[in-house]
């Protein structure tokens, strides 16, 4: 996979990109959308501007301060009708990471009744210290709102994908491609990390059929609450991976079970002054 690095120049400081160029080609266009959806985007990114732009910088120093390598990374993926973009994200991984692992894991989430459990779940080595956080909260996804406003995402809409699993896509399952990519939508608000695969795409075409001004606004609302209980929930089951671990390394084997500092002062303690009669009872056994 050949990566480079390429530089966003602003007025004050300087942000490498790290951008995948596999295969990778720009949008031709943007997307062909409603009227009422490109205004509702631009309308609330306007109004928000004093709060994200801040936030945003604030996210882009925390991991130049925690990981070497660009802030921002930029991915292949498909958005509206099968088009191609270069889609923006905060770096929650180290630079180069190996991605055969996720191929893996996704591949075997299309071909399963299971729910869609991100690798994250159960722990992923390739992951910046606080990238689980920006990632539970959704906050890595923030710079995707450049690619709102090139038109070629909106707030709300099915999750751009993957080109790989683009081409894993059976006919039917492509009809949620008919309406733009967002960064939230009606899987995220409906269960996502409990829904499967399959429940997903019905969930995205149900929207793509049936988008409407009154549903962006009631999914952009259900947004927040939904990311909170995420992250309780990813909190939760960090807590709840790590108990196993510990029982088993305690437990396994009584020779090796630890004991508290005041035990082992006092072991100390008789040890000393009984020495003498301690070796004396091991020399006793060991002539039976």
């Amino acid at each position: 996979m050949a990566k480079e690095f390429l530089t966003v120049e602003t007025k004050n400081m300087n942000f490498p990109i790290e951008s995948d160029q596999s295969g990778y080609f720009p949008s031709s266009r943007a997307v062909p959308g409603l009227l009422w959806k490109r205004t509702l985007d631009a309308l609330l990114i306007l109004l928000t501007l004093p709060f994200l732009i801040p936030l945003a910088l604030f996210i882009a120093l925390l991991i130049r301060c925690v990981s070497a390598g660009p802030v921002l990374f930029r991915q292949e993926r498909v958005g509206y009708m099968g088009r191609r973009f270069g889609c923006f994200k905060f770096r929650t991984m180290f630079v180069d990471a190996d991605t055969t692992a996720h191929h893996g894991h996704l591949l075997k989430l299309m071909n399963s009744n299971t729910p869609m459990q991100k690798m994250d779940s159960e722990g992923d080595p390739r992951i910046i210290p606080f990238g689980a956080l920006l990632r539970a909260s959704g906050l890595d996804e923030l710079p995707q709102l450049i690619n709102v406003l090139r038109g070629e995402m909106s707030l709300v809409g099915p999750r751009p994908c993957l080109p790989y699993e683009y081409d894993k896509y059976l006919p039917w399952q492509k009809e949620r491609f008919e309406t733009a990519p967002g960064l939230t939508g009606l899987w995220q608000v409906s269960g996502k990390n409990k829904t499967t695969f399959v429940e997903m795409i019905e969930l995205d075409i149900q929207y793509a059929r049936n988008k409407s001004l009154w549903w962006d606004l009631k999914i952009i609302l259900l947004t927040v609450p939904t990311l909170v209980v995420q992250m309780l929930e990813t909190r939760q089951s960090g807590k709840v991976s790590s108990r196993p671990v510990r029982r088993k390394t305690s437990h396994s084997n009584p020779a090796t079970r630890p004991y508290s500092f005041a035990k082992a002062a006092l072991d100390c303690a008789v040890q000393a002054r009984d020495g003498q009669n301690v070796s004396m009872g091991k020399e006793s056994k060991l002539n039976l």
